[in-house]
């Protein structure tokens, strides 16, 4: 007897700590993706539902972490993927992965981190990781007014591998411990003014502190399943999760529009049956033409041999 083991049971649960239940909230209002304060209405209606995609297949987005070098990548994912932060700075060379498991509104979904590497001379091999991202996440130092200055081209770069309308952009400002308040609040106007010109959403942590790293991240984990469940309701007319089809709107009244077609059983039999007494008084007003004409032609005849 073969016993068939999903993906599903293969899987640790999700760890507490990840687990959303509610939309995290942006970091400022000025440079956010949106300021509502939960999630979509048709997301949780989906969740509630179990209507979000085929059971035991992952939802899964690509997250790539770019920016120039040093400014915090590696120590931004290690301080949410490890709760770790290693003073001695290591280059990342090509690119390095972390994948982390989180649990939205209910259903499991996967953020895949791409550390890519900072160094001019890796950027060849880093890009090659840019395709198919659902999201970028460009790093600065809030110390160092010049990374600021880099990060458009960096956008330009990781734009070239995708499509600009399916990326979803966060400009994230590391270090921020290190900054005072005046020096901080001078480059977060400059920022600030940076991420609505890019259309990205704007946050600052610090990787040593963990300040607004678990935030970040569950804002960046949320916003990206909300977007693949908006996706996939729309790419579809119907959703089937374990054996639950669910129809949408535009096909609710299929049954209805399939009887306007078919034409009602009286109506046919009296249109069948009017079609029918109009050949049959056709036929016989012509019947009492004919006959007509012929008594005339004989009465003609009768006429002429009598005079």
């Amino acid at each position: 007897m073969s016993v068939r083991v999903s993906a599903m049971s293969v899987l640790p649960p999700v760890r507490r700590d990840r687990v959303i239940a509610q939309l995290p909230q942006y970091f400022r209002k000025e440079a956010a993706f949106h300021t509502k304060e939960d999630f979509n209405n048709k997301v949780k209606t989906a969740c509630q539902e179990q209507r979000t995609g085929t059971v035991g297949r992952f939802k899964i987005s690509k997250v790539i972490v770019v920016g120039d070098l040093a400014v915090g990548k590696t120590c931004l994912i290690n301080r949410f993927c490890k709760d770790a932060f290693d003073k001695n700075y290591k280059a990342t060379i090509g690119v390095d992965f972390e994948m982390e498991r989180f649990e939205v509104l209910g259903v499991p979904f996967s953020l895949q981190l791409w550390d890519t590497a900072g160094q001019e001379r890796f950027k060849c091999i880093a890009s090659t990781y840019y395709r198919g991202a659902q999201v970028v996440i460009i790093a600065f130092d809030v110390n160092d007014i010049a990374s600021l200055g880099h990060v458009r081209q960096w956008l330009e770069d990781a734009l070239k591998e995708n499509d600009p309308t399916g990326v979803q952009l966060f400009l994230i400002g590391t270090k921020k411990d290190l900054s005072s308040p005046a020096q901080y609040s001078q480059i977060e106007q400059d920022a600030l003014k940076l991420a609505q010109e890019i259309k990205a959403e704007y946050w600052a942590v610090s990787s040593l502190t963990g300040e607004n790293v678990k935030e970040f991240f569950f804002r960046v984990a949320s916003l990206a399943f909300e977007t693949n469940v908006l996706a996939e309701l729309e790419k579809s007319g119907s959703r089937q999760i374990g054996g639950v089809v669910r129809i949408n709107s535009t096909s609710n009244n299929l049954h209805a529009s399939s009887k306007k077609k078919q034409p009602n059983c009286c109506a046919f039999q009296d249109n069948q049956g009017h079609r029918q007494v109009k050949s049959k008084l056709q036929t016989e007003n012509k019947e009492k033409d004919l006959k007509d004409f012929c008594g005339q032609s004989r009465r003609r005849d009768a006429g002429v041999s009598t005079s």
